[in-house]
């Protein structure tokens, strides 16, 4: 059985289920490598990434380089002896990086490789309106998501997930995949099979300010995916037209509503403490929403202090 040295690679909340799964199955983690602290909040105080912040309740040692070709932070990383680096949403890694250790580097990316290689794979999953997708680990090469297939397992979407319900499921089987995957280099039974290179695969692309726009013109189900497919993060949005002023709003969470009717498509409907969006073979009920500069709000909380008049609009 193989003596494993650990760097893991990670920043988001993703990532720290991970890290604390192979730590509490007493895998000797030598070091962590996470984002620098950047400043949040309104008063723009540093703040520590989530990786970083479970790393230091456990005592591991942290590296927090700016630059990945940097020499010092090559000369430290070299210096931990590390034989198995593994990564979990971090950033793309210079080669010098994931050629050092003995038995290389993989990756826990969220999605059924090689579908959705990229920044948004859980996303853009639920917004492509799919049924399954899944995690996988493979060994890093020199392209994004291209590497070597080691596991993957399937996970079904549910009609009601949002990509924040599905990133709860695959952050919690991804652990369970990336030990499986750490015992097969351990015990030096690992198996490795190429990607396809010769077929058309779904992408997962970067989300933006265009991407994430709603179109009320679409059908009802492209619609009411982008909402589940942007929440709770980074949430979809529209222009709201109400009493002559106009504003960016971002709406969190809604439902499909097919029914027959004749407005206008974005008109918006306030009856019964519920807030209706007007689209093409029905309404989208929104359920949840962010006015600028305001908190997210229950439509039944907010009709309690905002007024829809009779010209509101979505577009």
């Amino acid at each position: 059985m193989r003596d494993l040295r650990i760097i893991f690679m990670g920043t988001p909340d993703f990532a720290v289920e991970t890290l604390k799964t192979i730590i509490e199955n007493n895998y000797n983690v030598v070091g962590v490598i996470t984002a620098p602290d950047r400043p949040a909040g309104r008063g723009r105080k540093l703040k520590a990434s989530a990786v970083k912040e479970y790393a230091l309740s456990k005592n591991l040692n942290i590296l927090q380089p700016t630059n990945l070709k940097d020499d010092s932070f090559i000369s430290e990383l070299k210096a931990l002896r590390p034989n198995l680096n593994i990564v979990v949403a971090f950033r793309m890694l210079p080669k010098i990086v994931w050629d050092m250790p003995e038995y290389g580097t993989f990756n826990l990316h969220a999605s059924l490789l090689p579908d959705y290689r990229g920044a948004a794979p859980i996303n853009w999953a639920v917004i492509n309106g799919e049924q399954k997708t899944g995690i996988t680990t493979f060994f890093i090469d020199e392209k994004i998501d291209t590497g070597h297939i080691i596991y993957q397992k399937e996970v079904a979407i549910k009609s009601d997930d949002t990509a924040g319900t599905l990133h709860d499921r695959l952050m919690i089987d991804g652990a369970k995949l990336v030990i499986d995957t750490i015992k097969a280099i351990e015990n030096d039974t690992i198996k490795v099979e190429p990607q396809p290179k010769d077929t058309a695969f779904k992408t997962a692309y970067k989300l933006n300010r265009d991407n994430t726009k709603i179109n009320w013109n679409e059908d009802i189900e492209t619609i009411n995916n982008l909402i589940r497919g942007l929440s709770p993060y980074p949430a979809a949005w529209c222009r709201l037209y109400n009493k002559g002023n106009s504003e960016n709003i971002k709406i969190l969470n809604a439902l499909p509503l097919k029914e027959a009717h004749n407005h206008e498509i974005g008109k918006v409907i306030t009856e019964d403490s519920t807030i209706k969006v007007a689209v093409n073979s029905g309404y989208i009920l929104v359920d949840k929403l962010q006015l600028p500069g305001k908190k997210a709000m229950e439509a039944k909380a907010l009709l309690n202090g905002y007024d829809f008049y009779r010209d509101a609009k979505m577009s």
